[in-house]
């Protein structure tokens, strides 16, 4: 039998405010995806534009989510002691983050750049 739909809305939820609580990064990436959506709007961009921006930084949040989620189950299997595969993993998923970010930020350059000048 599956869940009700308000169910896993509220599950997600609850991901997503666990990770604002415990996350500092994840805020930092709020708020500069804030100023993103801020700009984008004051430069009064080409739908296609401000959709290819939103869109780099959804996935920018979304790396940071599914990066909290490997964090933490890795920490509640493998524990506090820090076996390779487990840092490997954790590590890997960090950089996920940063690649995403990276290339979100270069997007953002090509796009908001020409207009500034």
């Amino acid at each position: 039998m599956s869940r009700p739909l308000a169910d896993s809305f509220r599950d997600a939820l609850a991901g997503l405010a666990y990770a604002w609580r415990t996350q500092r990064n994840l805020r930092i990436q709020v708020l500069a995806a804030a100023g993103v959506l801020v700009a984008l709007v004051l430069l009064r961009l080409p739908p296609v534009q401000a959709g290819v921006l939103i869109l780099a930084v959804v996935l920018v949040l979304a790396a940071e989510l599914f990066n909290t989620a490997v964090e933490v189950v890795v920490d509640h299997f493998v524990g506090p002691e820090h076996q390779a595969a487990a840092r490997v993993a954790k590590d890997v998923a960090a950089a996920a983050v940063v690649v995403t970010a990276v290339g979100a930020a270069a997007v953002g350059a090509l796009i908001l750049l020409p207009r500034i000048r």
